[in-house]
């Protein structure tokens, strides 16, 4: 991303303390015992034409916070409003339009795409459920615009998922959201099952398209230099709740979290000469599960200066210095270490 944008004064997406939560039942009579926390308030914004980058360990429920906002999932709690509109509680010909105006990319394009289905049908089904989007006589040269909007060749369109390469198929995945003409993109770990030089021209794809035509970005991914690489601000995820929050350079160049600084110290360093200085902190353990997720802060068991307060009191995510943290001691983890020391 070239620039970035500051929040709009009405984001486009707005979600304010989401929960997702999914009962656990035992017994022969199959009763409710207790529930997985996987999206524990989360709140975040995303602007108009902007690139909100999700980052956490796998299992920290990032996946469900995308499916529940597109309604694949059913909330628990909170509010995600679209465009200053609440649309939780949509219902019919409303609800259609929201799902036209938010599209979802997958991580993985095969599973997305009916194997029985050509390019072509693949990326015009969508036409027949919203048929004021394109005219009839003027699909076909729609169809042969996306394909090649999307670095697409038009005999592609007769020729069916299998015969292309994981690369390709994540591009007819997203000329197929991008025939609905949407607002919003929810990538869901788009290109972590691509190769590195794939991954790259997938990046560099979006940021063209986001460029062309003013879509807005929601980006999950658990690896740091994807989100590095693609995000305006970006957003720290863990075990259902958010962190740390704020531009691309206040987190990455002045992490204030220690779960931040310990997926960063964990991440391997291109350029040594730009984290001189920097807190190195280790992240060890497994992530507690969210059946049963840790009192007070919900890292501190894998934190290496958690005191008792932190068992107690749970930290809010407020601005610290330059943006959001969820942490008592935000920014302040060296000198913690050498009080401990």
């Amino acid at each position: 991303m070239t620039g970035s944008p500051q929040p709009a004064e009405v984001p486009l997406l707005e979600v304010d303390d989401l929960r997702t939560a999914f009962p656990i039942r035992s017994g022969i009579l199959h009763r409710r015992t207790g529930e997985v926390q996987a999206v524990a308030g989360v709140s975040l914004e995303v602007g108009p034409g902007e690139t909100l980058g999700l980052v956490g360990e796998s299992g920290c429920g990032k996946s469900t916070l995308a499916r529940t906002l597109v309604g694949l999932v059913p909330a628990s709690g909170g509010s995600v409003r679209f465009d200053g509109r609440d649309v939780l509680g949509l219902r019919g010909a409303q609800r259609r339009a929201f799902r036209r105006d938010v599209q979802m990319i997958f991580q993985d394009p095969f599973a997305s795409l009916n194997p029985r289905m050509t390019v072509g049908e693949l990326v015009t089904e969508a036409w027949e459920v919203h048929p004021g989007l394109v005219a009839p006589g003027d699909r076909e040269a729609e169809l042969y615009r996306l394909l090649n909007q999307v670095g697409l060749d038009p005999g592609a369109a007769g020729r069916y998922p299998h015969q292309f390469s994981g690369g390709q198929r994540q591009r007819i995945s997203i000329a197929r959201a991008l025939a609905v003409r949407p607002r919003l993109l929810v990538c869901d770990e788009a290109v972590s099952a691509l190769d590195v030089s794939i991954q790259g021209q997938i990046l560099n794809l979006l940021t063209r398209l986001q460029a062309e035509l003013g879509v807005s970005y929601l980006f999950i991914s658990h690896d740091l230099a994807v989100i590095r690489h693609i995000s305006d601000r970006v957003a720290v995820m863990y075990l259902g709740r958010i962190v740390e929050s704020g531009t691309r350079a206040q987190v990455f160049g002045n992490p204030s979290h220690p779960y931040t600084q310990a997926l960063l110290s964990a991440a391997p360093v291109v350029k040594p000469w730009e984290h001189e200085g920097r807190v190195v902190l280790p992240l060890e353990g497994d992530l507690p599960s969210p059946a049963d997720p840790p009192s007070g802060c919900r890292f501190r068991t894998r934190c290496p200066i958690a005191t008792a307060r932190c068992a107690e009191e749970e930290p809010e995510l407020v601005v610290h210095g330059d943006h959001e943290t969820a942490c008592h001691f935000a920014g302040n983890a060296a000198q913690v270490l050498q009080g401990a020391g």
